[in-house]
């Protein structure tokens, strides 16, 4: 198991309008470790969650693991009626997205597992932005400045002729902002993350991002 958490088996998801590209995401992840995706469940954040938990129940008998993928809408709804039967708890675990944490902590995260960027890492470029642009940036702004700042390196290092298969998906990866990631064969891409567990409210550190792959 990876930062205690359980050996993933089966898996239920649910995700909001961009479901389709949120399920690819997460069986692409789980593929890594040798894990199934056991059904993904689209659900609208104004159906209360009784519904698609409901729906979860009839299809998954037992789920290792429930992840609960909102985009940018909360997942609250979802958690309660999660929380109303029994999950989190020992025989299934809560994931959450590091979009969780774009709101308040709720009461209801706790004992959910979230990975989420190391903010030692991107710190420095986030307090760059706000200080130029006067508000706080989202992810998408760390991601877009590793993306930049690897291309200017490969273009340094190796001219056009850089931007090939091998040096891309070379498999000890790049270090920016983000943290470790690499790029895979097909298409995807795989980052080395701190793993945390809400508890009291409050992110705990489970385990370290790797320095290596």
């Amino acid at each position: 198991p990876k930062a205690g958490l359980p050996e993933v088996s089966t898996l239920a998801c649910w995700a909001g309008a961009d479901s389709s590209a949120i399920e690819s995401r997460v069986a692409n992840a789980l593929s890594i470790y040798g894990a199934t995706l056991a059904v993904t469940l689209p659900y609208s954040p104004t159906d209360g969650g009784a519904k698609v938990v409901s729906d979860m129940s009839s299809l998954v008998e037992a789920p290792d693991a429930v992840v609960v993928a909102c985009g940018g809408g909360s997942p609250t709804a979802v958690l309660a009626a999660l929380k109303a039967k029994g999950i989190p708890g020992k025989a299934v675990t809560l994931i959450g997205t590091d979009r969780w944490l774009e709101r308040p902590m709720d009461p209801l995260y706790e004992g959910a597992y979230i990975a989420t960027l190391d903010e030692s890492e991107t710190g420095p470029i986030a307090d760059r932005f706000k200080a130029t642009y006067k508000y706080q940036p989202d992810v998408n702004v760390a991601y877009a400045y590793d993306m930049v700042a690897l291309s200017a390196g490969i273009a340094s290092a190796a001219g056009p002729d850089g931007f090939n298969k091998q040096v891309l998906e070379n498999t000890t990866g790049f270090r920016g902002s983000t943290g470790l990631f690499r790029f895979r064969s097909d298409g995807s891409s795989q980052r080395s993350m701190p793993f945390f567990k809400v508890e009291k409210g409050r992110l705990k550190l489970v385990e370290k991002s790797t320095s290596g792959f």
